[in-house]
């Protein structure tokens, strides 16, 4: 099989849905409507809330506290759509009440605060850190840069610089392991979250980031696409939440962490979206359909935490919409009937309402943006 150039390199993204029969404006409507809901629907639907006349928040609503997770999606959202507004409004947010200063942790970011910008703990989660930067590339090459902080190319270059370098010349820790070039679960702990590995991300990196560094975020590329074959398992496809630099699951400590859950829902997506994007390795394509054999007459409301080898566990998982989602977004790689039948049944799936909806929704509408060819690089 000739392998096809991803849409870095041809400026193609391919719409799965059309491609299964639903019809142009009904895609487009769809999106735009999901987007709306989430940011300006009723009290039961959106996760998007104002703080002030400048900042706005994305609210994890399980546990009513705002995460730079959800502030760096929402502002990948927003770029996508094309809403600056609400973009800014939540860059404000993070900058002004979780981005440090000065000290150990200064150019990163508290992991979450209270909705009125209270920081509840100063540590970082690196997932945030990759995201933000990549937005606000993003929005640089979209919209242009503006005045500080909405020096967008220079903010994202500030908070990468940090990632490799915390520590060199300061107090701190990277968050890439600097010998194995693997993003970590938090700075100071040698292992990693499958989950966090954006190959895809850091290729465009390795273009936008500074001059020095580029070279290092190319081989980051390259080790994050090994070490997903190594943590992914061989039959099922599954991740765990945690693993060791090898991949192996992390087990000598946060021993419930070693199984497929919540966090691991994203590894399907992310591999999918760097197939689409760059083509580099026709494993995705393996894993992908691995994934979706897996599921394959499972019904969501069933979903369960599993081991790695498939077998379930009593505990029902907490976000199957989320985890319906990314199962179709495997389709941008996966093929055959399973493929098929995934996006027909997200398509008829709509938003989750209530408490828990606020990991699903984000997962359900980046799998929406792609698999629709809108989830796209801004160059």
């Amino acid at each position: 099989m000739t392998v096809q150039q991803g849409a870095f390199h041809t400026g193609r993204y391919r719409n799965v849905f059309a491609e299964y029969g639903y019809d142009e404006k009904d895609i487009r409507q769809k999106v735009e409507r999901t987007f709306e809901e989430l940011f300006f629907g009723d009290d039961d639907t959106r996760i998007y809330y104002e703080l002030g006349s400048d900042k706005g928040y994305l609210l994890d609503t399980g546990n009513l506290d705002v995460r730079t997770e959800g502030l760096s999606y929402g502002m990948m959202m927003a770029v996508q759509m094309d809403r600056r507004d609400l973009f800014d409004r939540i860059w404000l947010f993070a900058k002004t009440f979780m981005q440090h200063k000065e000290g150990r942790y200064k150019d990163y970011f508290a992991w979450h605060a209270k909705p009125d910008g209270t920081p509840i703990s100063p540590g970082p989660a690196p997932d945030g850190e990759e995201y933000f930067a990549m937005a606000l590339f993003f929005a640089s090459n979209r919209w242009g840069d503006g005045d500080e902080p909405f020096n967008y190319a220079e903010q994202a270059r500030t908070i990468l610089r940090a990632c490799v370098h915390k520590g060199e010349e300061d107090e701190g820790h990277p968050m890439w392991d600097p010998a194995t070039k693997l993003i970590k679960f938090v700075p100071e702990l040698d292992f990693s979250d499958p989950s966090y590995h954006l190959p895809h991300f850091y290729e465009l990196f390795a273009l936008w980031a500074d001059e020095r560094d580029r070279p290092f975020w190319k081989e980051a590329a390259a080790a994050s696409r090994a070490y997903l074959k190594k943590a992914c398992h061989p039959v099922t496809g599954l991740a765990p939440e945690y693993a060791n630099y090898d991949g192996t699951p992390r087990t000598e400590s946060h021993q419930q962490f070693q199984h497929f859950f919540s966090d691991s829902y994203r590894v399907a997506l992310n591999v999918a979206l760097d197939w689409e994007w760059f083509r580099a390795d026709g494993w995705a394509v393996d894993l992908c359909e691995r994934i979706q054999r897996f599921f394959a007459g499972k019904d969501p409301a069933d979903y369960r935490r599993y081991r790695l080898d498939g077998t379930p566990f009593d505990e029902p998982a907490l976000h199957p919409v989320g985890l319906l989602a990314t199962n179709a977004a495997a389709s941008l790689a996966a093929g055959g009937p399973n493929a098929e039948a995934f996006v027909h049944r997200f398509w008829n799936t709509p938003l989750r309402k209530g408490v828990r909806r606020y990991y699903d929704n984000c997962l359900y509408f980046f799998s929406l943006l792609a698999l629709s060819g809108n989830y796209r690089i801004y160059m």
